[in-house]
C-alpha cells in the first residue's frame, strides 16, 4: 500500500516530531505549491527522532515525487555538472536533460527502485555540455541503460569493506607488481615510490566503486546528488548551497529556487534505496523444474561465469551507516551524524541473512571488479558487433578513463527481473547477453556456447529464477 495516498507529507512529518520549512514558492501569481513538502534537517534523522521506517517513507516520497518548478526543477544556468552558463536551456530536453520529474519515472521495473526499458536511456556525459546538444551521437555521450537499484545498500557496504581491506593491504608495499585480494577477488597492481601508480580491475586510488555501468561512484549517496543535478536539475545543499562563494551560490542555478534539497532530503533519498529489498532466487513448486534451475546453476559454474560472477560475497558487518566516511568533497560526511541500521533484521523483506558462523552472504553475482569485454579486433574470430555499436561508441571518457575500455561485472542477482540487458539495454534474451561476451569472459563465452541446447536452457533457467519480489513494507 502505498502511504501517501492515505497521508500528505506535511501529516507524516508532523507526526514524525521534526521541523518544517516552508515549501518551495512558485512564481508570483501561481496558485500553486511544490510537490516534495517541506524539508528536513539531516541532524534530525541522525539524532533518533525518527524511526528508520519513517524515515523510508519519506524517501520513497522524494523518489516517486514528480517535481515542478516550485521544487526547483531545472538548471536554466547550469550544466548537469554544474558549471555556469548562459540560463538558455529549455526546461526538459531528452538528451543532456533535465528529462524527467521523477526518479520513479526511469527506476521503475519490476517496482519503484527497479530497473528501466530502453526507452528511459540515459546520455551520460552529455549533461555536461554548454551549448546543448540534441543529438545523441557517441560524440557527445555515452548511452546507458537504467540499472536496478534493490540490494544497493548492500552492495554499498561490501565494497565499503572491500576498500579498506585494498588499501590495507597496499600500504608499505615495495615497489613492483602486486596481487591483492579482498572477498576472494584479486587485483593487480604496480606500486612505485610507494604509491600505487598503475592497477587491473580497479583505479590506483584503490577505491571499489560499484555504482554506475562504468563503476564510477563509490557511494549512493554521491550516486543521488549527481542524479538530482543530471536527470531533474534539483541541486542539493551540500554541493551548492554549502558552498556559496567557492565556486557556487545558494543558487546556484538561477531559478530562483534556494535549498532545493536539504541535507536531510538527501539522507532520507539515500536511506530508502539503501533500504530496499535484496533480490533473492524464486524457486517454481514444479519438483522437475527446480531441478533443472539447480542443474543450471552448476552448468553456470561448469563453464565459468562464475569466476566474474560470483555467486557470493561475504559481509563482516551488518550495519549499514549513513552517511560513508568514503564519500568524496562536496558530498556530506560527517559521521558523527551517521545513521546506522542493520540489514539482516531491518528494513522490508526479503533481507541479508546471517549464517550460523556469523557470514553475512551478499548473493548478488559480481566481483566488483572493471572487466574488458571486448576482443582483440585484430583476432579472425573477435565478436566485434556488441563492442563497435555498444562498447566502442563510448569515445567520451568518464573519469578521465577511455570510456569503451572497461566495465564493472554486471550484478546478477535481479537479472530475471530485469530485461532488456546489456549496456544500453538493447539485448533482449539473456542468451544474446551471453554470446555477446568477450575479452576477459570470452573463454566462458566459448564454453557456454559449445553446451547443448538442453544445458543453455538450464542455464538460462537459473538466471531467470533471479529476481527481486515485493514481500512486505515493513
Amino acid at each position: 500500500m502505498d502511504i501517501f495516498r492515505k497521508k500528505s507529507v506535511l501529516t507524516l512529518m508532523v507526526g514524525l516530531g521534526l521541523p518544517l520549512f516552508s515549501y518551495a514558492d512558485c512564481p508570483p501569481d501561481y496558485p500553486e505549491q511544490g510537490v516534495m513538502g517541506p524539508h528536513v534537517e539531516h541532524a534530525d534523522i541522525a539524532n533518533g527522532a525518527a524511526s528508520l521506517r519513517k524515515i523510508r517513507e519519506l524517501g520513497e516520497h522524494l523518489f516517486t515525487a514528480k517535481f515542478n518548478i516550485c521544487d526547483g526543477l531545472g538548471r536554466p544556468a547550469t550544466t548537469g555538472g554544474g558549471e555556469k552558463r548562459e540560463p538558455t536551456q529549455p526546461a526538459f530536453i531528452r538528451t543532456s536533460a533535465p528529462e524527467t520529474n521523477s526518479c520513479a519515472g526511469c527506476h521503475s521495473q519490476p517496482f519503484v527502485g527497479g530497473a528501466g526499458e530502453f526507452v528511459v536511456n540515459a546520455f551520460i556525459l552529455a549533461q555536461r555540455l554548454d551549448p546543448v546538444t540534441e543529438s545523441v551521437s557517441n560524440e557527445f555521450s555515452n548511452e546507458r541503460n537504467t540499472l536496478g537499484m534493490h540490494g544497493a545498500g548492500a552492495i554499498e557496504m561490501v565494497a565499503r569493506e572491500m576498500t579498506y581491506e585494498l588499501r590495507a593491504q597496499a600500504e608499505g608495499l615495495a615497489d613492483g607488481e602486486h596481487v591483492i585480494s579482498s572477498k576472494g577477488v584479486d587485483f593487480e597492481i604496480t606500486v612505485a615510490g610507494g604509491e600505487v601508480v598503475d592497477s587491473k580491475g580497479i583505479r590506483p586510488d584503490l577505491m571499489v566503486r560499484p555504482f554506475a555501468q562504468s563503476g564510477n561512484i563509490a557511494s549512493l549517496r554521491h550516486f543521488t546528488i549527481d542524479a538530482m543535478n543530471h536527470h531533474h536539475g534539483m541541486q542539493a545543499e551540500e554541493r551548492f548551497d554549502l558552498f556559496a562563494g567557492k565556486g557556487f551560490d545558494s543558487d546556484h542555478d538561477l531559478d530562483g529556487v534556494h535549498r532545493e534539497l536539504s541535507i536531510g532530503d538527501i539522507t532520507a533519498l539515500t536511506v530508502w534505496q539503501a533500504s530496499l529489498p535484496v533480490p533473492i532466487q524464486v524457486m517454481p513448486e514444479n519438483r522437475r523444474l527446480q531441478h533443472r534451475i539447480r542443474d543450471g546453476k552448476r552448468e553456470f559454474e561448469n563453464v565459468g561465469c562464475g569466476s566474474c560472477h560470483k555467486p557470493s560475497l561475504k559481509l563482516n558487518s551488518p550495519l549499514f551507516s549513513e552517511p560513508s566516511p568514503l564519500n568524496l568533497e562536496h558530498t556530506f560526511r560527517d559521521v558523527t551524524q551517521s545513521i546506522v541500521w542493520n540489514m539482516t533484521t531491518e528494513g522490508p523483506r526479503p533481507r541479508l541473512h546471517a549464517e550460523a558462523n556469523g557470514d553475512i552472504p551478499v548473493e548478488a553475482y559480481t566481483d566488483l571488479k572493471l572487466h574488458n569485454l571486448c576482443d582483440a579486433p585484430e583476432r579472425e574470430d573477435a565478436i566485434r558487433f556488441y563492442c563497435n555499436e555498444v562498447l566502442d561508441q563510448d569515445r567520451l571518457s568518464q573519469d578521465g578513463r577511455p570510456g569503451a575500455e572497461l566495465f564493472l561485472t554486471r550484478k546478477l542477482w535481479d537479472v530475471g527481473s530485469s530485461a532488456p540487458y546489456g549496456h544500453r539495454g538493447d539485448i533482449t534474451t539473456i542468451t544474446e547477453a551471453i554470446l555477446y561476451h568477450g575479452g576477459e569472459a570470452r573463454v566462458s563465452r566459448d564454453n557456454f556456447d559449445q553446451l547443448d541446447a538442453d544445458k543453455k536452457a538450464k542455464i538460462v533457467e537459473f538466471l531467470k529464477s533471479l529476481q527481486v519480489v515485493e514481500r512486505d513494507t515493513l
